[in-house]
């Protein structure tokens, strides 16, 4: 992916896609799920996924809302590899029991993510260790495919002690452990406390030699400071959400807001050269990963503030961690 990504910049790096965005949880942080929606026909999700293949893009992560709740998750998957795009997976985990995990191993999925946010449920958040360590179990006993944990430092975060325990237990089990960085309500950073700092340098420590190590954006947000770069949102990292409109991010939707049916070339060359307003101060990982292949070339000369490119507006007003990574 990283040699294809180097040798042209005219295609897609990574796109997240929403089959679904209803959740059979209710985190108080989260602005990315209800629980009352539909799933999107298998039919839209098939053409959005071959509109992605066409694009020449490198890999699909599927996230929600929950996606597991999706009837046709395993054809959504398979018709992913049928393009020949890699297959991700962002999941709560509530739902997996082995004959899932096998399922999703005969469909051909390549990387799974949960993130996990206290070792004891409360009244922000159910995903913890406690309720979710035999489903942990079961993906070391029968998952084919990549396993990453990812843990959450900052504000809303209790027990700063918590992610240090979800890491161990992840790389324990002989998965890859990450951590993030809850974000304010526009997916603007907010530092880390001393303490928190020193969770976030010993977890980052225990991470394996992967594309999530390309994290030197993330000393300089836990420590509350902007970070220079080009981000490549709307080119090389695509969000599609459940109603098949692409937008920057899940923190960033409403622009472009265009069908990723009628995405054209041209629009995702323009958003490659696009400089983006809320760059400095964001937070979400996968879009600054993405973006480091692109970092010594063209540089940005668009400006998302003018009037031909307004900046996105935030759907929502509430502090979350993305979904996104």
């Amino acid at each position: 992916m990283i040699v294809k990504g180097l040798a042209s910049k005219r295609h897609p790096l990574l796109a997240h896609i929403i089959p679904t965005r209803r959740c059979n949880l209710a985190c108080t942080y989260c602005n990315e799920f209800d629980d009352f929606s539909n799933p999107v026909p298998t039919d839209e999700m098939f053409q959005r996924i071959d509109r992605l293949g066409a694009m020449g893009t490198s890999i699909v992560t599927i996230s929600g809302g929950e996606p597991l709740l999706h009837p046709e998750l395993d054809a959504i998957i398979a018709r992913i590899r049928k393009n020949g795009m890699m297959a991700g997976l962002i999941t709560n985990g509530y739902l997996l029991v082995a004959d899932r995990i096998e399922r999703l191993n005969r469909a051909g999925l390549e990387y799974l993510q949960i993130s996990i946010d206290n070792v004891m449920p409360d009244d922000v958040s159910k995903k913890s260790l406690k309720v979710l360590d035999q489903k942990l179990a079961l993906l070391a006993e029968h998952a084919e495919f990549h396993v990453n944990i990812n843990s959450v430092l900052g504000s809303g975060v209790r027990n700063p002690e918590d992610a240090l325990a979800v890491a161990y237990r992840a790389v324990a089990l002989g998965f890859t452990s990450t951590v993030g960085i809850l974000h304010d309500h526009n997916g603007q950073l907010e530092p880390l406390n001393p303490r928190e700092q020193e969770i976030f340098e010993e977890i980052i420590s225990l991470e394996k030699q992967s594309f999530t190590r390309i994290n030197k954006f993330q000393h300089n947000i836990a420590r509350g400071k902007e970070n220079d770069w080009r981000c490549r949102a709307g080119s090389r990292y695509l969000y599609i959400c459940e109603n098949g409109l692409v937008h920057y991010c899940s923190q960033q939707r409403g622009y472009p807001g265009i069908p990723i049916m009628e995405y054209t070339d041209e629009q995702r060359h323009r958003e490659f050269f696009t400089k983006k307003a809320c760059a400095p101060r964001c937070t979400v990982s996968c879009v600054h990963q993405v973006a480091a292949i692109d970092s010594w070339r063209s540089p940005q000369t668009f400006d998302s503030g003018s009037s031909a490119n307004a900046a996105p507006q935030p759907l929502v007003q509430l502090t979350s961690t993305s979904r996104e990574g």
